[in-house]
């Protein structure tokens, strides 16, 4: 992982920077000896020189590059502006002042995403509506697309998401191990700790007693994922709790899945309206079969959402999923194949090379 350079002589700006590398969660080259800081300079992801070694820096002559900031000692001393000038600096921090910035700056140089990525949540319009195969088989296709993509449980009453993989004794973090996480989770290592099958990433519950997570908990790690992960797809239940409402906040688009029936329709109607209040982008997904012949766009007309798609009734679904087969495992399948519509609405640049 790349480590940021901390270049300082001041045992007291050391400790400082030290302790703000600690709390971004990554590691840093604390430097000296100026042969080392032109040995290490280039391929630092982020440098902070201390104000104490700003001359020093000046004389060596070192080539000009991004990310390089200063810590300074005293906000009234103009000379430390020039200097930092003369090194090349993008910026001069004050402590305590901008501690929270700069662990954000070394976390986000470190990781090196410019953007967070797409938070897609999936929502059952009524009981049984298949959400969690739609999202499994979303994120499923995703990953075999090439996009690094996560998986996400948010419904701590469905069994664990991972049991649809046969994921379930595989090591690795669940919700309630991380319900402790506050503020910034470093994303890297929360990626690591992940339960994978093939190229996704799984983030499940486990078969304990149902532990509460707190909102502030999947604030922190939805931002964690969304930081390692160009697409984050959520299992979220029609009964929304504090987390199923974080998760919404946070998704760019949230897709409604609602059989073709009319009772459906009309619960479904219900559950648009909530998760509308969270997440501004409610899209609809009407699966078959339809027992009376009710339409999709009947059923768009009637809940009035945008219509992203359509799911043909698939014979033998149920039965694979039951024998262990996971969603998006049949190649050709309608379900794989609005999976792949979806992503090329939702993410653009359609790549089909593996499924």
């Amino acid at each position: 992982m790349p480590r940021p350079l901390l270049v300082t002589a001041d045992p007291a700006a050391l400790d400082d920077l030290l302790r703000l590398v600690a709390l971004a969660g990554v590691q840093g080259d604390a430097v000296s000896d100026l042969t080392e800081v032109r040995r290490l300079w280039e391929d630092a992801p982020l440098v902070l020189v201390g104000e104490d070694l700003l001359d020093r820096l000046v004389e060596l002559r070192l080539s000009r590059r991004d990310g390089v900031l200063v810590l300074g000692r005293d906000l009234d001393d103009a000379g430390v502006w020039q200097r930092a000038v003369d090194v090349g600096a993008q910026r001069v921090v004050f402590l305590p002042d901008a501690e929270g910035w700069l662990v954000e700056a070394l976390a986000d140089a470190v990781e090196g995403r410019d953007a967070p990525g797409a938070l897609v949540a999936v929502v059952g319009g009524r009981g049984g509506a298949g959400a969690t195969t739609l999202a499994c088989a979303l994120a499923q296709t995703a990953a075999r697309r090439g996009s690094s993509t996560l998986l996400v449980d948010a419904d701590p009453l469905g069994g664990g998401i991972d049991v649809v993989f046969r994921a379930e004794q595989q090591p690795g973090l669940r919700w309630p191990e991380l319900a402790g996480s506050r503020g910034r989770v470093p994303a890297a290592a929360l990626d690591r700790a992940l339960p994978r099958v093939g190229e996704l990433a799984l983030l499940s519950w486990d078969r304990g007693d149902g532990a509460q997570v707190p909102v502030e908990a999947a604030r922190a790690v939805l931002g964690a994922a969304r930081r390692s992960h160009e697409l984050v797809v959520a299992d979220v239940p029609r009964h929304l709790d504090e987390v199923g409402q974080e998760v919404l906040s946070c998704a760019g688009t949230a897709l409604l899945l609602v059989p073709a029936e009319v009772r459906a329709a009309a619960a479904a109607a219900r559950v648009a309206v909530r998760a509308a209040q969270w997440c501004r982008d409610v899209r609809l997904v009407v699966r078959g079969p339809a027992p009376a012949g009710l339409t999709a766009d009947q059923v768009q007309q009637a809940l009035g959402l945008p219509l992203a798609g359509e799911l043909r009734a698939e014979p033998g679904l149920a039965r694979s999923l039951e024998e262990g087969v996971p969603p998006g495992e049949r190649k050709g399948s309608p379900l794989v194949g609005l999976c792949h519509a979806l992503l090329d609405d939702l993410l653009g640049a359609p790549l089909r090379s593996a499924a």
